[in-house]
């Protein structure tokens, strides 16, 4: 892992964890530079733990690049995907705001970039601009509002629809101008995910190829027939 500075100005191949993330969109030039000023990246190779569960947190993190997991073991002692955070996501708040314990790991899905504002540095400068402040806690109140929504997928709806619904959410994340995408975890991972067996996200997988909604090679997907798969989610 190597940290560095965050400084848009002066990173030409690597884009400011600012200009992701929609919190932070319409803050003044000063603002901006003082939150750069402040701000740290780190860089995590696939499978590397960028905090566990149980740790305390010292800082707000947000995804510059890459796709990280939150995971929690389960009793058997096996990893369970709550969430995937895509570049412009943040995570740690809860911990940061209320000095508690993480509640799930944070583990790179694949290579990915984190920059991290120190709690001193972030509550410094929410207390300085009522405005972040303001922006910051819709920004809370929209991740939560997700969470709920997502949590009555995997308990309410049936498999065929959870899938139709993780599917078009990875699309938008991942893909939001292309119909073709690649799984951001495994399929195995996905099947966990949406609560289902592997043996059972092959079968609907493989059902929605047959019925022309998807193409499918190993990870890679392409969405044949958009308006068939929202149908499916319940979001026509």
């Amino acid at each position: 892992m190597n940290s560095c500075a965050c400084h848009a100005r002066d990173t030409v191949n690597t884009p400011s964890c600012l200009s992701h993330v929609p919190v932070f969109a319409q803050l003044r030039e000063a603002e901006v530079d003082l939150l750069h000023s402040v701000m740290r990246t780190s860089q995590y190779q696939k499978g590397e733990v960028i905090f566990h569960e149980g740790d305390r947190s010292d800082a707000l993190f947000v995804v510059n690049r890459g796709i990280i997991k939150l995971t929690k073991l389960e009793d058997n002692g096996k990893e369970h995907i709550i969430r995937l955070l895509f570049p412009g996501d943040f995570f740690g708040q809860f911990a940061l705001l209320q000095e508690k314990p993480h509640y799930a790991s944070a583990i790179a899905a694949d290579a990915t970039g984190v920059c991290r504002i120190l709690r001193s540095d972030f509550l410094d400068i929410l207390r300085r601009d009522p405005n972040t402040a303001a922006r910051f806690m819709t920004a809370l109140s929209a991740q939560l509002e997700e969470a709920d929504a997502w949590a009555a997928v995997l308990t309410l709806l049936e498999a065929d629809r959870r899938l139709a619904k993780m599917l078009l959410y990875f699309r938008r994340k991942a893909a939001p101008n292309s119909e073709a995408f690649m799984l951001p975890v495994s399929k195995k991972e996905l099947a966990g995910l949406i609560g289902a067996t592997p043996e059972t996200l092959s079968r609907k997988l493989r059902q929605l190829s047959d019925d022309g909604v998807l193409t499918v090679s190993g990870r890679q997907l392409q969405i044949r027939d958009a308006a068939a798969l929202r149908r499916l989610a319940g979001e026509a």
